[in-house]
Formats: structure tokens, sequence, C-alpha cells
């Protein structure tokens, strides 16, 4: 559940701006009714100018509030992202670089393992070609272990 507190001496504060602002308004809405014509002309003017400068004023910021990344409450998780529109193109770019980085942790692994089986049969058929094996040691069960004894070792060694 998400609660909002507000400040009392905030929401009293913008109350009394929001009071004398309606005031401020009232009073130059009255006297307007009274004004010359070449007087309402240069408000006018003047208005359209401030106007048009808000505007560029506000197309100038390099970065808006809407902009922002904000958290964003899913269910149960939190998750960062944009609150509106797109990002900078680098920033998706940026995105793709762990992707890559797996990917290529996984070939390298995967190489890795494809090299050492290689290197095992390599290290099996070395054994089988440098040891005199009789053709029966094909056929039997205990072939392996033949080929990993020692040709050095005595019984007396082994048990």
């Amino acid at each position: 559940m998400n609660h909002t507190q507000t400040n009392p001496a905030t929401s009293a504060q913008d109350t009394l701006q929001n009071r004398v602002g309606q005031r401020l308004a009232s009073c130059l809405n009255e006297q307007a009714a009274h004004l010359p014509a070449d007087i309402e002309e240069r408000l006018r003017f003047a208005r359209e100018q401030a106007m048009s400068k808000a505007a560029a004023a506000r197309a100038a910021q390099p970065l808006a509030a809407a902009d922002l990344p904000v958290l964003q409450a899913s269910q149960s998780t939190l998750v960062l992202g944009q609150s509106s529109g797109s990002g900078p193109r680098w920033l998706k770019l940026a995105a793709l670089v762990p992707a890559l980085l797996l990917a290529l942790g996984l070939v390298v692994i995967h190489h890795s393992q494809w090299y050492e089986q290689i290197r095992a049969a390599a290290e099996l058929d070395t054994g089988l070609l440098s040891k005199p094996l009789p053709p029966a040691a094909y056929n039997d069960p205990g072939f392996r272990e033949y080929l990993n004894e020692d040709p050095n070792a005595t019984e007396e060694d082994e048990q």
C-alpha cells in the first residue's frame, strides 16, 4: 500500500499562493476592460513573446522530469524504466553489451569443452597405440584399466 503524506505547512502555503494569484488575476481582468486599444495591443504582443520564449525554454531543457527513469511497482517487483517516450539510441545499444558478452562466453565454454574432449580422445588413442596390446584385449571389459596400468609397476605395488 502506498500512502502519500503531505506536509501541512506546504499545503497551507500552496493554498495561500493560489488565493493571491486568483485575486491578482481578477483585479487585472477588471482593469483590462478599461484599457485603451493601443495598450491592449502592446500587452497582447508582450504575452505572445513571453509564450514563445517559454516554449523555447521548455524545448531547450536537456532532460525533462517526465523523461527521468522511474521505479514502477509491478506486483511485488520493482522495475527501473522510462516513464514515457524512448531513450537515447546509445542507451539501447549499451543494453545489448551484456547479451553479447553472454553469447561470447557460451561460445568460449563450448569451444573449451570441445577441445577437452578432443584432448581426452587423443590421450586414449596415444595410450592405445603406445602400449603393446594382445588382440584379445579389445574384447576385454577391463580394457581401460589395462591402458591406465603402469607397465613398470609390480603386483606388490598395486596391492
